[in-house]
């Protein structure tokens, strides 16, 4: 099969499968090649089940036979997928790359998978992550981290790194990650592939390991807008078991306004971007301001109105998220002490007490160690209206900038600098800064997108889209005009050029 399928789109792949084009198993087996051949180098895949029936092969084998009986296929038909491993796959090892849950193996799929599967998508395997979903480099896996295809040397960001990764060096069609602050819109700017956080609600949590639960978002990674547009269709809907699911109604006008407008680089007359002043000051790399400006071009020249205006507490997000983020974090975590929750790591004969520290002693890594720390800290009699409260009050401020902007979205980096070395980022403030301009998004729940608009040195920029409330469709529109404009998506990594050529 030629190395040509893995640059195909999402539409392109279901599209060849339902015309019988190419069978869902000839697709399987391209993927399932270029993992056993590429994954020790990359470390993007923390397992990939081969046999039984939650395997690709499994699934794709089903596929075919469901369309040479004539039956109807899903809007995912054949189109081989990873998962973050921080998402919950019925009968496939899920660990978010922790030790406690080494080995686990859960018994249902979260709610995302249950509809993805339903739509007859192929899971090739589970994708590496920071533990827990918590770090920006993806250098905090318990089991090894996650290179940049782009450049082996450097980080793919996180906590997804893996899920950018494989779509980036062509080890999936597309992925599904998590974001918490930046752990979706992040990595696929390091990694030259797009990203989308959903609306806060609007794709169930149900099955997702949390990290925090009122930040938390799934959502699609790929390299073409409309490989995003079609996994969020997929993954949209009420659900009963998720308690922050959106009302049907709401889901139900989202995944109408995508289907109406499906994304294509066409006219954006009427749109207004806003340029907010807050995110270009500092220290921005002269590369990605010049990227923002050419993205602003982009927007310009299909119609839209790019004016510039103000998020005036956007300086506050990073400290407001440090201690709201490590806080649920420090709630959720709780229940990982080798009894109810996660591997009992802990001696034989020791007592309870001992029991509980051997375990998450051994079982956390220090990145988690030092969010749960920070988060018990905030949390604490006497520190909880000072710090914790206080931060609330301040991501009220946050949401109402959103809530006021005379806009529909607003265009900003979505990084300080490109991706930076492996091991650079010792000090973990200066990990934290990473995140800058990524966290506001979560703090107010609106949607958010990275969009790949420019190369620098050999490494990808994106920039960051982000909207009002179940504003997907013109974010998706808006996007789709950035990355005609920028041609980024015809562009590989070398270790993905070297395989085409071969």
């Amino acid at each position: 099969m030629s190395a040509e399928v893995l640059t195909w789109s999402v539409r392109h792949m279901r599209g060849a499968v339902a015309r019988g084009e190419i069978s869902a198993r000839a697709l399987a087996e391209t993927y399932l090649t270029r993992i056993a051949a590429q994954n020790d180098v990359l470390g993007a895949y923390l397992a990939v089940p081969r046999d039984g029936e939650h395997s690709a092969m499994a699934v794709a084998e089903a596929v075919d036979h469901k369309r040479a009986r004539g039956e109807a296929l899903g809007t995912l038909a054949g189109v081989p997928l990873g998962i973050k491993d921080v998402i919950v796959t019925r009968g496939v090892a899920t660990t978010a790359g922790s030790k406690l849950l080494q080995d686990w193996v859960p018994p249902y799929d979260a709610t995302v998978m249950t509809r993805l599967r339903g739509q007859d998508a192929v899971m090739l395997g589970k994708l590496n992550c920071d533990e827990f979903a918590m770090g920006s480099s993806n250098e905090h896996s318990a089991y090894g981290p996650c290179k940049n295809p782009w450049d082996l040397t450097r980080v793919p960001g996180g906590s997804s790194g893996g899920s950018a990764a494989a779509v980036a060096a062509g080890l999936c069609a597309a992925s599904l990650g998590s974001d918490t602050g930046g752990s979706i819109r992040q990595p696929a700017a390091f990694c030259g592939i797009a990203g989308l956080k959903p609306t806060y609600g609007l794709v169930s949590r149900y099955g997702l390991i949390a990290f925090a639960s009122s930040l938390d978002q799934i959502g699609p990674m790929g390299r073409h807008v409309d490989d995003l547009a079609i996994l969020l269709e997929a993954m949209i809907a009420h659900d009963p078991h998720d308690g922050t699911s959106v009302a049907a109604p709401q889901a139900e006008r989202v995944v109408r306004e995508i289907a109406a407008h499906s994304p294509h680089a066409g006219s954006l007359q009427g749109l207004r971007v806003g340029l907010p002043r807050e995110y270009m000051e500092g220290e921005v790399a002269p590369a990605i301001a010049t990227a923002v400006a050419a993205a602003a071009t982009m927007l310009r020249d299909a119609g839209a109105d790019v004016v510039e205006m103000s998020l005036p507490h956007t300086t506050l997000a990073l400290p407001t998220y440090y201690l709201i983020a490590p806080a649920e974090a420090s709630a959720n975590l709780a229940r990982f002490d080798g009894i109810r929750y996660g591997k009992n790591l802990a001696d034989a004969a020791a007592p309870l007490t001992e029991m509980y520290e051997q375990t998450r002693g051994r079982g956390f890594g220090p990145e988690v160690k030092r969010r749960i720390m920070l988060g018990t800290y905030a949390l604490r009699t006497g520190y909880y209206d000072a710090y914790f409260k206080k931060a609330q009050q301040v991501r009220a401020l946050i949401r109402q900038d959103f809530i006021d902007m005379p806009v529909d979205m607003v265009l900003t980096p979505t990084t300080p600098t490109t991706a930076f070395r492996a091991g650079e980022k010792s000090d973990p403030v200066a990990m934290y800064l990473a995140d800058i301009f990524t966290l506001a998004c979560n703090l107010a729940g609106v949607p958010g997108m990275s969009v790949p608009v420019a190369m620098a040195d050999g490494l990808p920029i994106g920039v960051q889209l982000m909207g009002k409330w179940f504003g997907e469709a013109k974010l998706l529109r808006a996007g789709a005009v950035i990355e005609a404009g920028a041609g980024m998506v015809t562009l590989r990594p070398p270790m993905m050029a070297k395989q085409e050529a071969a």
